[in-house]
Protein backbone atom coordinates (compact mmCIF):
# COMPACT_ATOMS: atom_id res chain seq x y z
CA UNK A 1 0.00 0.00 0.00
CA UNK A 2 1.33 3.45 -0.98
CA UNK A 3 2.32 5.81 1.81
CA UNK A 4 0.88 9.32 1.87
CA UNK A 5 3.66 11.91 1.71
CA UNK A 6 2.00 15.29 1.06
CA UNK A 7 -1.47 16.57 1.91
CA UNK A 8 -3.12 19.87 1.09
CA UNK A 9 -6.07 20.39 3.42
CA UNK A 10 -8.76 22.96 2.53
CA UNK A 11 -6.20 25.23 0.84
CA UNK A 12 -7.59 28.60 -0.21
CA UNK A 13 -5.55 31.21 -2.09
CA UNK A 14 -6.63 34.73 -2.92
CA UNK A 15 -4.81 37.62 -4.60
CA UNK A 16 -6.72 40.86 -3.97
CA UNK A 17 -10.26 39.93 -5.09
CA UNK A 18 -9.21 37.03 -7.31
CA UNK A 19 -9.68 33.51 -5.96
CA UNK A 20 -6.80 31.37 -7.25
CA UNK A 21 -7.43 28.20 -5.24
CA UNK A 22 -10.90 27.46 -3.95
CA UNK A 23 -10.56 25.22 -0.88
CA UNK A 24 -8.78 22.31 -2.54
CA UNK A 25 -8.02 19.01 -0.83
CA UNK A 26 -5.34 16.75 -2.27
CA UNK A 27 -2.98 14.05 -1.10
CA UNK A 28 0.13 12.78 -2.90
CA UNK A 29 1.74 9.41 -2.27
CA UNK A 30 5.41 8.61 -1.84
CA UNK A 31 7.18 7.65 -5.10
CA UNK A 32 4.18 8.78 -7.16
CA UNK A 33 4.30 10.64 -10.48
CA UNK A 34 1.42 13.09 -10.11
CA UNK A 35 0.51 15.69 -12.72
CA UNK A 36 -1.44 18.89 -12.13
CA UNK A 37 -3.19 19.50 -15.44
CA UNK A 38 -5.31 22.40 -16.60
CA UNK A 39 -5.50 25.58 -18.67
CA UNK A 40 -3.65 28.79 -17.84
CA UNK A 41 -4.98 30.40 -14.68
CA UNK A 42 -6.50 27.22 -13.26
CA UNK A 43 -4.32 27.27 -10.11
CA UNK A 44 -1.92 24.44 -10.91
CA UNK A 45 1.31 26.46 -10.63
CA UNK A 46 0.08 28.13 -7.44
CA UNK A 47 -0.53 24.66 -5.99
CA UNK A 48 3.03 23.68 -6.90
CA UNK A 49 4.46 26.85 -5.37
CA UNK A 50 2.55 26.24 -2.13
CA UNK A 51 4.03 22.74 -1.91
CA UNK A 52 7.51 24.16 -2.57
CA UNK A 53 7.10 26.88 0.05
CA UNK A 54 7.36 29.79 -2.41
CA UNK A 55 3.85 30.91 -1.47
CA UNK A 56 1.70 30.46 1.63
CA UNK A 57 -2.01 29.71 1.29
CA UNK A 58 -4.40 32.39 2.50
CA UNK A 59 -5.96 29.64 4.60
CA UNK A 60 -5.64 25.88 4.90
CA UNK A 61 -2.75 23.58 5.77
CA UNK A 62 0.10 21.80 4.00
CA UNK A 63 1.47 18.60 5.52
CA UNK A 64 4.67 16.76 4.63
CA UNK A 65 4.94 13.25 6.04
CA UNK A 66 2.29 14.16 8.62
CA UNK A 67 3.98 17.40 9.78
CA UNK A 68 2.45 20.82 9.08
CA UNK A 69 4.94 22.84 6.99
CA UNK A 70 3.08 26.09 6.25
CA UNK A 71 5.84 28.13 7.93
CA UNK A 72 8.82 26.04 6.76
CA UNK A 73 10.90 28.02 4.18
CA UNK A 74 11.67 26.47 0.76
CA UNK A 75 15.33 25.68 1.48
CA UNK A 76 14.34 23.64 4.53
CA UNK A 77 11.76 21.50 2.71
CA UNK A 78 12.77 18.15 1.26
CA UNK A 79 11.86 19.31 -2.24
CA UNK A 80 13.69 20.64 -5.29
CA UNK A 81 12.23 22.43 -8.29
CA UNK A 82 12.87 22.35 -12.05
CA UNK A 83 11.44 25.36 -13.88
CA UNK A 84 10.73 25.92 -17.57
CA UNK A 85 13.66 28.35 -17.58
CA UNK A 86 16.52 26.16 -16.45
CA UNK A 87 18.58 28.99 -14.84
CA UNK A 88 21.89 27.24 -15.51
CA UNK A 89 25.11 29.10 -14.70
CA UNK A 90 26.79 29.89 -18.03
CA UNK A 91 30.15 30.70 -16.38
CA UNK A 92 30.34 27.18 -14.93
CA UNK A 93 30.81 23.88 -16.72
CA UNK A 94 28.23 21.12 -16.46
CA UNK A 95 29.92 19.41 -13.51
CA UNK A 96 29.99 22.63 -11.47
CA UNK A 97 26.37 23.41 -12.34
CA UNK A 98 25.25 20.06 -10.96
CA UNK A 99 27.59 20.31 -7.97
CA UNK A 100 26.47 23.80 -7.00
CA UNK A 101 23.82 22.73 -4.49
CA UNK A 102 26.17 20.26 -2.84
CA UNK A 103 28.85 22.91 -2.42
CA UNK A 104 26.40 25.39 -0.87
CA UNK A 105 24.77 22.92 1.52
CA UNK A 106 26.33 21.66 4.72
CA UNK A 107 25.87 18.24 6.29
CA UNK A 108 26.34 16.85 9.82
CA UNK A 109 29.88 15.76 10.65
CA UNK A 110 29.86 11.92 10.99
CA UNK A 111 32.19 12.26 14.01
CA UNK A 112 30.15 15.02 15.64
CA UNK A 113 26.52 15.21 14.39
CA UNK A 114 26.02 18.61 16.04
CA UNK A 115 28.74 20.13 13.87
CA UNK A 116 27.95 21.04 10.25
CA UNK A 117 30.62 20.62 7.58
CA UNK A 118 30.90 20.96 3.81
CA UNK A 119 30.17 17.93 1.66
CA UNK A 120 33.53 16.19 1.00
CA UNK A 121 34.90 16.63 -2.54
CA UNK A 122 35.07 12.86 -3.02
CA UNK A 123 31.34 12.58 -2.29
CA UNK A 124 30.53 15.54 -4.54
CA UNK A 125 32.40 13.90 -7.42
CA UNK A 126 30.65 10.58 -6.88
CA UNK A 127 27.15 12.07 -6.62
CA UNK A 128 27.55 14.42 -9.60
CA UNK A 129 28.82 11.64 -11.84
CA UNK A 130 25.96 9.43 -10.66
CA UNK A 131 23.40 12.17 -11.44
CA UNK A 132 24.88 12.86 -14.90
CA UNK A 133 24.85 9.15 -15.72
CA UNK A 134 21.22 8.95 -14.65
CA UNK A 135 20.23 11.65 -17.21
CA UNK A 136 22.45 10.10 -19.92
CA UNK A 137 25.13 12.81 -19.75
CA UNK A 138 28.02 10.70 -18.45
CA UNK A 139 31.32 12.20 -19.59
CA UNK A 140 29.82 15.68 -20.21
CA UNK A 141 31.09 17.21 -16.96
CA UNK A 142 33.79 19.45 -18.47
CA UNK A 143 31.64 20.82 -21.29
CA UNK A 144 30.25 24.34 -21.38
CA UNK A 145 26.54 24.80 -20.78
CA UNK A 146 26.36 26.93 -23.94
CA UNK A 147 27.48 23.97 -26.05
CA UNK A 148 24.38 21.94 -25.14
CA UNK A 149 21.08 21.55 -26.95
CA UNK A 150 17.82 22.48 -25.24
CA UNK A 151 17.15 18.87 -24.31
CA UNK A 152 20.63 18.45 -22.84
CA UNK A 153 20.27 21.64 -20.80
CA UNK A 154 17.00 20.23 -19.48
CA UNK A 155 18.85 17.09 -18.38
CA UNK A 156 21.47 19.19 -16.58
CA UNK A 157 18.70 21.03 -14.71
CA UNK A 158 17.18 17.72 -13.64
CA UNK A 159 20.57 16.33 -12.58
CA UNK A 160 21.20 19.48 -10.49
CA UNK A 161 17.83 18.99 -8.78
CA UNK A 162 18.17 15.29 -7.99
CA UNK A 163 21.83 15.36 -6.92
CA UNK A 164 20.69 16.71 -3.53
CA UNK A 165 18.49 13.62 -3.14
CA UNK A 166 15.17 15.33 -2.37
CA UNK A 167 12.10 13.33 -1.46
CA UNK A 168 10.04 15.34 -3.94
CA UNK A 169 10.87 16.92 -7.28
CA UNK A 170 8.59 19.73 -8.48
CA UNK A 171 8.52 20.33 -12.24
CA UNK A 172 6.81 23.47 -13.57
CA UNK A 173 6.19 22.94 -17.32
CA UNK A 174 9.87 22.01 -17.82
CA UNK A 175 9.42 20.81 -21.41
CA UNK A 176 7.58 23.88 -22.68
CA UNK A 177 10.62 25.36 -24.46
CA UNK A 178 11.51 22.19 -26.37
CA UNK A 179 10.42 21.25 -29.88
CA UNK A 180 7.76 18.57 -30.34
CA UNK A 181 10.00 15.57 -31.02
CA UNK A 182 12.41 16.40 -28.21
CA UNK A 183 9.47 16.97 -25.87
CA UNK A 184 8.11 13.51 -26.64
CA UNK A 185 11.55 11.95 -26.04
CA UNK A 186 11.92 13.77 -22.72
CA UNK A 187 8.51 12.56 -21.55
CA UNK A 188 9.81 8.99 -21.69
CA UNK A 189 13.10 10.03 -20.09
CA UNK A 190 11.41 11.77 -17.17
CA UNK A 191 9.29 8.74 -16.39
CA UNK A 192 12.38 6.50 -16.54
CA UNK A 193 14.31 8.84 -14.22
CA UNK A 194 11.43 9.00 -11.74
CA UNK A 195 11.17 5.22 -11.58
CA UNK A 196 14.93 4.81 -11.26
CA UNK A 197 15.50 7.34 -8.46
CA UNK A 198 12.29 6.29 -6.69
CA UNK A 199 11.13 9.72 -5.52
CA UNK A 200 7.87 11.66 -5.87
CA UNK A 201 7.49 13.81 -9.00
CA UNK A 202 4.85 16.57 -9.05
CA UNK A 203 4.53 17.86 -12.58
CA UNK A 204 2.63 20.90 -13.86
CA UNK A 205 1.47 21.10 -17.47
CA UNK A 206 -1.37 22.22 -19.73
CA UNK A 207 -0.41 19.49 -22.23
CA UNK A 208 -2.81 16.55 -21.98
CA UNK A 209 -0.46 14.22 -23.88
CA UNK A 210 2.35 14.83 -21.38
CA UNK A 211 -0.03 14.05 -18.53
CA UNK A 212 -1.36 10.86 -20.11
CA UNK A 213 2.13 9.63 -21.07
CA UNK A 214 3.96 10.07 -17.77
CA UNK A 215 1.55 10.12 -14.86
CA UNK A 216 0.48 7.62 -12.26
CA UNK A 217 -2.19 10.10 -11.19
CA UNK A 218 -3.65 13.14 -12.96
CA UNK A 219 -5.33 16.03 -11.14
CA UNK A 220 -7.46 18.03 -13.58
CA UNK A 221 -7.99 21.63 -12.44
CA UNK A 222 -10.05 24.58 -13.61
CA UNK A 223 -11.01 27.89 -12.03
CA UNK A 224 -9.12 27.08 -8.84
CA UNK A 225 -10.97 23.83 -8.26
CA UNK A 226 -10.09 20.17 -8.70
CA UNK A 227 -12.42 18.76 -11.34
CA UNK A 228 -11.25 15.13 -11.21
CA UNK A 229 -8.46 12.95 -9.81
CA UNK A 230 -7.62 9.57 -11.28
CA UNK A 231 -5.31 7.41 -13.36
CA UNK A 232 -4.77 8.44 -16.99
CA UNK A 233 -7.11 5.62 -18.05
CA UNK A 234 -9.85 6.73 -15.63
CA UNK A 235 -9.58 10.38 -16.62
CA UNK A 236 -9.77 9.61 -20.33
CA UNK A 237 -12.35 6.83 -20.29
CA UNK A 238 -14.59 8.06 -17.46
CA UNK A 239 -14.53 11.89 -17.33
CA UNK A 240 -16.60 13.38 -14.51
CA UNK A 241 -17.93 16.39 -16.41
CA UNK A 242 -17.93 18.14 -19.77
CA UNK A 243 -14.84 20.21 -18.94
CA UNK A 244 -12.71 17.11 -18.25
CA UNK A 245 -14.09 15.30 -21.30
CA UNK A 246 -13.25 18.24 -23.53
CA UNK A 247 -9.85 19.04 -22.01
CA UNK A 248 -8.56 15.47 -22.09
CA UNK A 249 -8.62 14.45 -25.72
CA UNK A 250 -11.28 15.20 -28.32
CA UNK A 251 -14.92 14.60 -27.43
CA UNK A 252 -18.38 14.82 -28.90
CA UNK A 253 -20.64 15.84 -26.01
CA UNK A 254 -24.35 15.50 -26.71
CA UNK A 255 -27.46 16.14 -24.63
CA UNK A 256 -29.12 12.85 -23.72
CA UNK A 257 -31.57 11.15 -21.38
CA UNK A 258 -30.78 8.10 -19.27
CA UNK A 259 -34.02 6.16 -19.68
CA UNK A 260 -32.91 3.30 -17.42
CA UNK A 261 -29.78 1.37 -16.53
CA UNK A 262 -27.75 0.58 -19.67
CA UNK A 263 -30.09 2.54 -22.00
CA UNK A 264 -29.40 6.14 -23.08
CA UNK A 265 -31.48 8.24 -25.46
CA UNK A 266 -30.43 10.98 -27.90
CA UNK A 267 -31.75 12.27 -31.21
CA UNK A 268 -35.04 10.54 -30.35
CA UNK A 269 -33.44 7.08 -30.37
CA UNK A 270 -32.33 4.64 -27.67
CA UNK A 271 -28.83 3.18 -27.48
CA UNK A 272 -27.32 0.44 -25.34
CA UNK A 273 -24.51 1.59 -23.03
CA UNK A 274 -22.59 0.26 -20.01
CA UNK A 275 -23.63 2.94 -17.50
CA UNK A 276 -26.09 2.67 -14.63
CA UNK A 277 -27.10 4.35 -11.37
CA UNK A 278 -28.95 7.33 -12.83
CA UNK A 279 -32.52 8.32 -12.06
CA UNK A 280 -35.11 7.18 -14.63
CA UNK A 281 -35.23 9.67 -17.54
CA UNK A 282 -32.48 11.81 -15.97
CA UNK A 283 -30.98 14.41 -18.37
CA UNK A 284 -27.31 13.62 -18.94
CA UNK A 285 -24.29 14.55 -21.05
CA UNK A 286 -23.28 11.78 -23.46
CA UNK A 287 -19.59 11.65 -24.35
CA UNK A 288 -18.49 9.85 -27.50
CA UNK A 289 -14.80 9.86 -28.37
CA UNK A 290 -14.03 10.40 -32.10
CA UNK A 291 -12.07 7.14 -32.30
CA UNK A 292 -15.05 5.15 -30.94
CA UNK A 293 -17.24 5.93 -33.93
CA UNK A 294 -17.34 3.56 -36.93
CA UNK A 295 -18.39 4.84 -40.34
CA UNK A 296 -20.76 2.41 -42.10
CA UNK A 297 -23.05 2.56 -45.15
CA UNK A 298 -25.93 4.97 -44.61
CA UNK A 299 -28.52 2.17 -44.53
CA UNK A 300 -26.62 0.34 -41.74
CA UNK A 301 -26.05 3.35 -39.47
CA UNK A 302 -27.55 3.93 -36.04
CA UNK A 303 -27.49 7.58 -37.09
CA UNK A 304 -26.94 9.20 -40.48
CA UNK A 305 -25.26 12.51 -41.29
CA UNK A 306 -23.45 14.56 -43.92
CA UNK A 307 -19.67 15.04 -44.13
CA UNK A 308 -18.88 18.78 -44.04
CA UNK A 309 -15.09 18.83 -43.56
CA UNK A 310 -12.18 16.41 -44.03
CA UNK A 311 -8.63 16.97 -42.77
CA UNK A 312 -5.78 14.52 -43.35
CA UNK A 313 -3.76 14.10 -40.12
CA UNK A 314 -1.15 11.57 -41.28
CA UNK A 315 -2.29 8.42 -39.49
CA UNK A 316 -6.01 9.19 -39.76
CA UNK A 317 -8.60 11.62 -41.11
CA UNK A 318 -10.46 14.14 -38.97
CA UNK A 319 -13.97 14.14 -40.42
CA UNK A 320 -16.65 16.62 -39.37
CA UNK A 321 -20.16 15.24 -39.79
CA UNK A 322 -23.41 17.16 -39.43
CA UNK A 323 -26.08 15.29 -37.43
CA UNK A 324 -29.25 17.40 -37.42
CA UNK A 325 -27.33 20.64 -37.00
CA UNK A 326 -24.86 19.34 -34.42
CA UNK A 327 -21.32 18.76 -35.72
CA UNK A 328 -19.43 15.62 -34.63
CA UNK A 329 -15.74 14.88 -35.00
CA UNK A 330 -14.88 11.37 -36.22
CA UNK A 331 -11.32 10.06 -36.42
CA UNK A 332 -10.96 7.24 -38.92
CA UNK A 333 -8.54 5.70 -41.41
CA UNK A 334 -11.39 5.46 -43.96
CA UNK A 335 -11.79 8.42 -46.28
CA UNK A 336 -15.22 9.98 -46.86
CA UNK A 337 -15.50 13.00 -49.17
CA UNK A 338 -17.19 16.27 -48.29
CA UNK A 339 -20.91 16.04 -49.03
CA UNK A 340 -21.09 12.26 -48.55
CA UNK A 341 -24.07 10.82 -46.70
CA UNK A 342 -22.77 8.33 -44.14
CA UNK A 343 -24.01 6.13 -41.33
CA UNK A 344 -22.27 5.71 -37.98
CA UNK A 345 -22.21 2.86 -35.51
CA UNK A 346 -21.22 3.10 -31.84
CA UNK A 347 -20.74 0.07 -29.61
CA UNK A 348 -22.11 0.17 -26.03
CA UNK A 349 -18.65 0.79 -24.56
CA UNK A 350 -18.28 3.85 -26.82
CA UNK A 351 -20.85 5.81 -24.79
CA UNK A 352 -19.71 7.53 -21.59
CA UNK A 353 -22.54 9.01 -19.53
CA UNK A 354 -22.00 12.00 -17.24
CA UNK A 355 -24.29 13.91 -14.91
CA UNK A 356 -25.17 17.45 -15.92
CA UNK A 357 -22.80 20.11 -14.54
CA UNK A 358 -22.03 23.82 -14.84
CA UNK A 359 -20.07 22.98 -17.99
CA UNK A 360 -22.95 21.24 -19.77
CA UNK A 361 -23.70 22.76 -23.15
CA UNK A 362 -20.31 24.51 -23.28
CA UNK A 363 -18.29 21.97 -25.27
CA UNK A 364 -18.66 19.24 -27.85
CA UNK A 365 -20.05 20.88 -31.01
CA UNK A 366 -17.51 21.18 -33.82
CA UNK A 367 -19.49 23.82 -35.74
CA UNK A 368 -16.54 26.22 -35.47
CA UNK A 369 -14.03 23.67 -36.80
CA UNK A 370 -14.28 24.67 -40.46
CA UNK A 371 -14.49 28.40 -39.78
CA UNK A 372 -11.32 28.24 -37.66
CA UNK A 373 -9.41 26.86 -40.65
CA UNK A 374 -10.98 29.50 -42.89
CA UNK A 375 -9.88 32.25 -40.49
CA UNK A 376 -6.33 30.87 -40.43
CA UNK A 377 -6.26 30.82 -44.23
CA UNK A 378 -7.64 34.38 -44.39
CA UNK A 379 -4.98 35.59 -41.94
CA UNK A 380 -2.29 33.88 -44.01
CA UNK A 381 -3.55 35.55 -47.20
CA UNK A 382 -3.62 38.95 -45.51
CA UNK A 383 -0.03 38.47 -44.28
CA UNK A 384 1.10 37.50 -47.80
CA UNK A 385 -0.67 40.54 -49.29
CA UNK A 386 0.98 42.82 -46.74
CA UNK A 387 4.34 41.30 -47.63
CA UNK A 388 3.73 41.94 -51.36
CA UNK A 389 2.97 45.60 -50.66
CA UNK A 390 6.27 46.01 -48.84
Amino acid sequence: MSKELIRLSDCFMKFDDDVILDHINLYINDKEFLTLLGPSGCGKTTTLRIIGGFQKPTSGDVFFDGVRINDVPPHKRKVNTVFQKYALFTHMNIFENVAFGLRVNKVPDPKDPKRMIKVPESEIKERVEEALALVNLAGYGKRSVNSLSGGQQQRVAIARAIVNRPQVLLLDEPLGALDLKLRKDMQIELKRIQQQVGITFIYVTHDQEEALTMSDTIVVMNEGKIQQIGTPEDIYNEPKNAFVADFIGESNIIDGVMHEDYVVGMYGRKFKCLDKGFAPNEPVDVVIRPEDIDIVPEAEGQLTGTVTEVTFKGIHYDIIVDFRGFKWLIQTTDYSPVGAKIGVKIDPDGFHIMKKSQYSGTFGDYSSYSSEYDELNEDRLEDEEDGDEE
